[in-house]
């Protein structure tokens, strides 16, 4: 079982454990915003059982009908998660309007608050395992699921706050009101999710660091070639896709051509890791004296 499975399957169990913290406290306390908190954690779940579906698919080989693997797969799970997201944010602000027309006072609040807490805390150290173990394994599935829990902590923060102030001062109206500005915060953070994921399922290039890294490997790196031009670069999940056309002498054999490109596709492999590199080698008369020049 590989670790980003293990990682998924850990965001079950965990979502599993924290709503039924946060379900107890909004059941001690009736608190509006306190069921905001258990309402997301719900989607905390689907979307952890989500990512895992789709860490699954992605990880399978490349077969013939999909000679270019299953990596993307995991956009999908982000774009359903920032969807689930939005969904939630809108059951959120139904309930915060009948708070507001009704509101209330609450029981047990100090009770709730504490169980909240510590749902909260667990959260906080899962998202920062989740992104940092995410960026490294490449799946943004993963990153996701980790982003959209730390978002759940900083507005678990801002529930407790918010319930806090109503406890203190008598003013009941500010649990729905707290309900609703977590709904808004939520809506943003699906919105990001989604327009993020739909940038990797449009085929967007690497970020303009890696694909300086690649430039500089293929002049320092393609030894006896004379230029390298319409490099493209495409990211699907966790793996990286690198092409483009190297001009080498004309009278040069395959033989060495290929082994220019051997090692270039090696270089580059080292340096940015799950790439796959395709090149197409020409003769010199295709030189465009515009790409990258190979330095002797």
């Amino acid at each position: 079982m590989s670790t980003t499975v293990k990682l998924a399957i850990g965001s079950l169990l965990i979502g599993c454990a924290v709503l039924g913290l946060k379900a107890l406290a909004w059941w001690l306390t009736g608190s509006v915003a306190l069921l905001s908190d258990a309402l997301e954690s719900t989607v905390n779940l689907a979307t952890a059982f989500a990512a895992l579906v789709a860490i699954q698919v992605a990880a399978r080989p490349a077969d013939q009908n999909h000679p270019y693997g299953h990596h993307k797969a995991e956009y999908f799970s982000a774009v359903l998660e920032g969807v689930m997201i939005i969904v939630a944010a809108m059951f959120i602000l139904r309930e915060a309007f009948d708070g507001l027309m009704a509101p209330r006072a609450l029981d047990a609040p100090v009770t709730g608050l504490v169980i909240n807490g510590v749902a909260t805390a667990v959260n906080g150290v899962w998202a920062f395992v989740l992104v940092r173990q995410g960026q490294r394994l490449k799946s943004p599935a993963l990153v996701a699921d980790g982003k959209h829990l730390w978002t759940d902590v900083v507005t678990s923060v801002g529930v407790v706050v918010g319930v806090l102030a109503a406890v203190a001062t008598g003013w009941w109206i500010l649990d729905p009101i707290m309900a609703a500005l977590v709904a808004v915060n939520i809506l943003w953070s699906g919105w990001k999710v989604v327009s993020q994921s739909l940038s990797g399922l449009m085929d967007e290039a690497v970020p303009e660091e890696t694909l300086a890294r690649i430039r500089e490997i293929i002049a320092s790196e393609a030894g006896g070639a004379v230029e390298a031009h319409d490099l493209r670069t495409r990211l699907a999940g966790s793996a990286t896709f690198v092409e483009f056309h190297l001009v080498v002498p004309a009278e040069m054999s395959v033989y060495d051509a290929h082994e220019i490109c051997d090692h270039v596709e090696a270089a580059i492999g080292r340096a940015v890791p799950e790439c796959r590199v395709t090149i197409h080698v020409e003769p010199e008369h295709k030189s465009k004296h515009s790409g990258i020049v190979v330095l002797d």
